[in-house]
């Protein structure tokens, strides 16, 4: 007799994410999670057969139009868990609105490159479904926008603050919105976004969907599900206080005059392939990306205050095959759709703890091996305890590379020596680097 799959227990609104496997032990397939067999295509197309935690948990509960609320950092195949099951909801469902297509899919999201993002997995997975699809950001000409609005989209995927002006203009009507999906809800709140939000989900129905997916779950956002979901299904993949074991994590002490000095050192005496670099603010990136231009290393500063087009050619330099280095603030912590990091430089330590998680999350990814280092001044070292209190881990000391000056404070008995428990080790490398003579190219981000 074939033995049937155990999906996820259902204990009151929470959905327990033990693993789901049948009896022979087989894992489960993304054909046993009732998709059409239009979705199933486009998922082989892109490469998939065996689905995440999140889209185990999370299709069947969506495919039966129950309210969700999920914890699940990016990288975990969020995406997906929400996209699929909507398109077959929207596709089985044809609109009654007649004439021109209505909106019937809301998707929200923090920044342009999520929406991007999200736009195009839509796109994607929706190929063979016939559902238009569109994606409306500030930052850009709202003409086309406007545009592939008034010829009529199914599902529309925006950042709030571009969705508010379209929406006083007359352009945006919202009243036959079917699906809300509010993605990185921690992060637009933490932006600022939530009397946009409240306006915005005025204007939808309340006979609806809701799904509500955050990388954290505070207080602020069990409130807005209390008021924007009905009896919503908790998901979560897992809490945001462990760190990926394979992500070897390191400090090294050095006063912030010699940060630059340290990055510029390490830059051109590290073999390293893809490096993301996070700073605190889009000032401080752009300060040192003109440092590192006078120490002869190509920069690019990149922030919310470029135009949208610069930010999506600066990140296609940074995805290229040439390796790059990217230097960003939180905004690339979290939502960029960016693989095969090796390296994980915090230039300066966040000051929310949480988000060392997410920076080094980066790095280490699809099971790869990663390396996350953070340059810590006196100042921070308080920070730097939040941190190691939070992952419940000692960070390794590395050594300042010779010819460069240690930290003016004497580095505290805080953090772990490296792991043979011997003196603190040195990231400087013998020998010259197998890029060492040719001029790399170093991309800045900031907020």
């Amino acid at each position: 007799m074939r033995n049937l799959l155990r999906y996820p227990r259902m204990i009151g609104r929470f959905v327990s994410l033990s693993p789901i496997v049948s009896t022979e032990g087989t894992v489960m397939k993304f054909e046993e999670l009732g998709l059409a067999e239009t979705l199933l295509r486009a998922v082989r197309e892109e490469g998939y057969s065996t689905p995440t935690k999140i889209q185990i948990a999370a299709i069947p509960v969506i495919l039966e139009g129950r309210d969700v609320l999920g914890c699940a950092q990016t990288g975990t195949g969020k995406t997906a868990a929400f996209a699929l099951p909507t398109l077959q909801r929207l596709s089985r469902s044809a609109s009654q609105n007649g004439g021109r297509r209505k909106i019937r899919t809301l998707v929200l999201a923090p920044t342009r490159e999520l929406v991007i993002q999200i736009g195009e997995s839509f796109h994607a997975y929706g190929r063979f479904t016939g559902l238009r699809r569109t994606v409306v950001y500030g930052g850009v000409g709202q003409n086309p926008q406007v545009r592939a609005l008034q010829a009529g989209v199914d599902v529309l995927i925006a950042t709030p603050g571009r969705l508010m002006d379209l929406m006083q203009q007359g352009f945006i009507d919202l009243s036959h919105v079917e699906i809300l999906i509010l993605d990185e809800g921690d992060r637009m709140l933490d932006m600022g976004f939530i009397h946009d939000l409240r306006r915005i989900v005025a204007k939808v129905p309340t006979k609806r969907q809701t799904l509500l997916f955050s990388a954290t779950i505070p207080p602020t956002i069990r409130q807005l599900a209390d008021q924007w979901l009905s009896r919503p299904v908790d998901i979560q993949v897992h809490s945001v206080t462990p760190t990926v074991d394979k992500i070897r994590q390191s400090v090294v002490f050095v006063d912030q005059a010699n940060k630059i000095r340290m990055l510029t050192h390490w830059l051109q005496n590290t073999d390293w392939t893809r490096t993301l670099v996070f700073t605190r603010t889009k000032h401080r990136a752009d300060k040192v990306a003109s440092l590192l231009k006078k120490a002869g290393i190509e920069a690019d500063a990149f922030h919310a205050d470029k135009s949208q087009s610069a930010r999506q050619r600066t990140l296609a330099r940074f995805k290229s095959p040439a390796p790059a280095v990217l230097v960003a603030t939180d905004i690339a912590a979290r939502g960029l759709d960016i693989d095969m990091v090796s390296h994980v430089i915090n230039f300066d330590l966040p000051v929310d703890a949480e988000n060392y998680v997410h920076r080094i999350g980066r790095t280490g990814r699809a099971g790869a091996d990663g390396v996350a280092l953070s340059f810590c001044d006196v100042s921070e070292r308080e920070v730097l305890q939040t941190i190691q209190r939070l992952t419940r881990r000692a960070l390794a000391v590395e050594a300042p590379p010779k010819g460069l000056p240690a930290a003016s404070v004497p580095a505290p008995q805080l953090a772990a020596k490296s792991k043979s428990g011997s003196a603190p080790r040195s990231f400087s490398r013998a020998g010259k680097p197998k890029w060492q003579g040719k001029q790399r190219r170093a991309v800045y981000a900031g907020k």
